[in-house]
């Protein structure tokens, strides 16, 4: 049980939470939800694919989040011919004419490093993909003959879903390493569309970021206090065999009565949801309770994160993929229809 200093010490950095979503949304509009699922992935220690178009403001979240937490930001492009050592070194010859090797991306920072962006991280290569889950799973890589530590990044990317050519698809190895997908895009008010489009603070990028307050969540201790909110919030077994029939529900919806227009439902699933995907989805599901200032999950805890951890992580048949994104909204929405919460 929580002692009384722990009590303290979480109600005091669930208010620096609420503040620091409170100071993103009051710089990047109509994303309240986006910005409160990348609250719960910081302290959930999960990685976060962004989905939205160009244009809409992703890395501006971003670098409005890092300000937040502190630490340094570092963006890569992915394009066809990136190598993995281009994330690691780069060479260059000096001001002297010899060649000279330094830090990439990745490395130069060390571990002030707390948020890496690899947008359209789908035009790079499989063996870029491969480096980017080590990164994710072990948070250290390999270069200049040791082990380089990586203890405080999130690794944030996004998809190039308009063009198909020199395009690869990320591998379930590493679509399972991203806690939650999140849909960042045009926001729905038309009084945030108008401030986007004539309010001149927004076409100020650099002016309009310094109104994030620094070092709101400091990024060294928001994996520690993770931890301990993990220990602090409770699951009933209710709940537990709640959460345990929606695992069963993704690997065999036929068997919980779930049937989609158009899909032979016992041909539809290669994967459901892998352990690490549920265990992701009950760390995400107590953060979002102790966001709500309690110390037990409810239901709403885990159907509110459900579409967002686990969708990306249930893999269909090659014959329904091309209509993946429709099929997967059903089926998740079906999934919470048919599983009785208690």
């Amino acid at each position: 049980m929580p002692t009384s200093g722990t009590d303290e010490l979480l109600q005091d950095w669930r208010q620096r939470a609420l503040r620091f979503e409170q100071a993103v949304n009051a710089v990047i509009l109509g994303q309240q939800l986006a910005v409160r699922h990348i609250a719960v992935a910081l302290f959930a220690g999960g990685h976060v694919m962004l989905e939205g178009d160009v244009g809409v403001g992703k890395t501006t979240l971003l670098r409005a989040v890092t300000r937040g937490l502190g630490g340094v930001f570092e963006r890569v492009e992915g394009v066809i011919d990136l190598m993995p050592s281009d994330l690691l070194y780069h060479t260059h010859i000096n001001e002297q004419g010899r060649p000279e090797v330094n830090p990439g991306p990745l490395l130069k920072h060390g571990e002030e490093l707390s948020v890496f962006f690899f947008n359209e991280i789908n035009r790079a290569r499989p063996h870029v993909h491969a480096l980017m889950l080590r990164v994710m799973a072990e948070r250290s890589v390999s270069a200049f003959n040791r082990v380089h530590e990586l203890p405080y990044v999130l690794v944030f990317a996004d998809r190039n879903r308009v063009e198909r050519n020199e395009t690869f698809e990320l591998p379930s190895a590493v679509r399972d390493r991203f806690l939650v997908e999140i849909q960042v895009g045009v926001p729905e008010s038309e009084a945030d569309q108008l401030a986007l489009m004539f309010d001149t603070r927004f076409h100020d990028v650099e002016r309009l970021l310094n109104a994030v307050p620094e070092n709101l969540l400091p990024y060294q201790s928001v994996q520690h206090v993770g931890r301990t909110i993990q220990g602090a919030v409770q699951a009933s077994d209710a709940i537990q065999h709640y959460a345990l029939r929606l695992w069963q529900a993704t690997r065999n919806p036929l068997a919980y009565g779930i049937r989609l227009q158009g899909v032979e439902m016992d041909r539809l699933i290669l994967a459901g949801a892998s352990a690490r995907a549920m265990g992701m989805l009950m760390q995400a599901a107590r953060v979002s309770a102790w966001r709500e200032g309690r110390s037990y999950l409810l239901p709403e805890d885990i159907r509110s994160l459900f579409h967002e951890v686990i969708a990306h992580r249930i893999f269909l048949q090659p014959v329904y993929e091309m209509r993946r994104e429709q099929i997967v909204k059903e089926l998740v929405r079906g999934i919470l229809d048919q599983v009785a919460a208690p």
